[in-house]
């Protein structure tokens, strides 16, 4: 066992912020925050109004503090995902709606490639209330996932199912559509030789997808509804995943041999996204709350925690503020890990709300 701490160390002013990207750049270090709507003064606070005629804000760190080095027009900024192929680095962004009320789903998502001082659009991609690009290969071959879709009674005729594209050295051309109507996230990773990606869905069975050589089948259900997020570790000999729900509870995940079983259920409700730390001496997990209650009368003020991997389970070692709690992405820098958290709603409603940064430091304890 180890005490561990996250302490403050600067903070960003944000607006709706969805989600948080730190990556490295030509020597530099980077954070792309997209942004899903601006306050109007002139309309009362709510997590579903504002103007969605954003800017994704991506910033330089200078010393002790990020400046803006770039803004890219991402309208109802969702996400935003770094990624390279070969010598050549893009930025995926996820737009969900335009507009300033009533908004438009059938918006595009651009891709951003890398000029060498700055990001200029690359490829616009057609889609529907686009919440999260995932990049990652399998077979040498590069993918680029969107989970998208809104199931609302005004969307059943034009809503789209999430998407995989593959890169064929031009461009990403779509590859094949998974079932789904109110998609939110991704996960790719590799276990016992097989290359599985998990997939997200609000309304429909959250599902593990397998790579069978030539596409990704159906491997297991993850969980019934409201899926949000998933982060995968290995801990005492054992493949583990966190399946992390926004209105059920979050579930940690065992691999079987040959599938994944239940292992714990995590307490609370609300989570939005989760992140894997690995410490100097132990493992510890972050979770983000979103909110409690529903959209039109939401609790957006809670705690969120930070987890320590003990005696083979998730024990909470530590809570942090969190308001309308979006992302968390774990970086370092020469000094340890830093904690990126994205916040998108104030306690009134309001989304102008700071992003923050942490300083995650780990101590043993004397009887290590």
């Amino acid at each position: 066992m180890c005490a561990a701490h996250l302490t403050e160390w600067c903070r960003v002013p944000t607006s709706g912020a969805r989600a948080v990207e730190p990556f490295y750049l030509d020597g530099m270090s980077l954070l792309a925050v997209p942004q899903l709507a601006y306050d109007i003064p002139s309309e009362p606070a709510g997590m579903n109004g504002g103007d969605s005629d954003t800017d994704l804000l991506l910033l330089r760190r200078t010393r002790d503090r990020y400046e803006k080095f770039q803004t890219l027009p991402v309208p109802g900024g969702e996400d935003a995902e770094f990624f390279r192929i070969g010598d050549r680095a893009f930025l995926a962004t996820a737009s969900i709606r335009r507009g300033r009320g009533p908004y438009e789903f059938a918006t595009e998502s651009t891709v951003y490639s890398w000029t060498g001082s700055g990001f200029e659009p690359f490829q616009a991609v057609a889609g529907f209330a686009a919440k999260q690009w995932r990049h990652f290969t399998v077979a040498d071959q590069h993918f680029l996932a969107l989970a998208q879709g809104v199931a609302l009674p005004a969307t059943e005729s034009v809503n789209q199912p999430s998407r995989i594209f593959r890169w064929d050295g031009e461009a990403f051309r779509p590859f094949q559509d998974i079932p789904s109507q109110w998609a939110y996230n991704w996960h790719a990773f590799s276990l016992d030789g097989h290359d599985f990606l998990a997939h997200a869905d609000h309304v429909t069975p959250s599902r593990l997808y397998r790579w069978d050589g030539s596409r990704f089948v159906v491997h297991q259900e993850l969980a019934r509804e409201h899926g949000r997020a998933f982060a995968s570790f290995r801990a005492d000999g054992d493949d583990y995943l966190l399946v992390a729900c926004i209105a059920s509870p979050t579930r940690l995940l065992r691999w079987s041999g040959d599938r994944f079983v239940e292992h714990m259920v995590l307490d609370g409700l609300g989570a939005r996204e989760i992140a894997v730390l690995h410490g100097k001496h132990e493992l510890f997990v972050l979770r983000v709350n979103f909110i409690l209650g529903t959209p039109a009368s939401p609790t957006t003020a809670l705690a969120s925690q930070l987890y320590q991997w003990q005696d083979g389970k998730l024990i909470v070692v530590e809570e942090f503020p969190t308001f309308g709690g979006t992302d968390v992405a774990v970086h370092s820098d020469e000094q340890g890990p830093l904690v990126a958290v994205s916040n998108s709603l104030s306690a009134e409603l309001g989304f102008a709300t700071d992003t923050v940064i942490y300083r995650f430091a780990e101590q043993p304890s004397q009887q290590d």
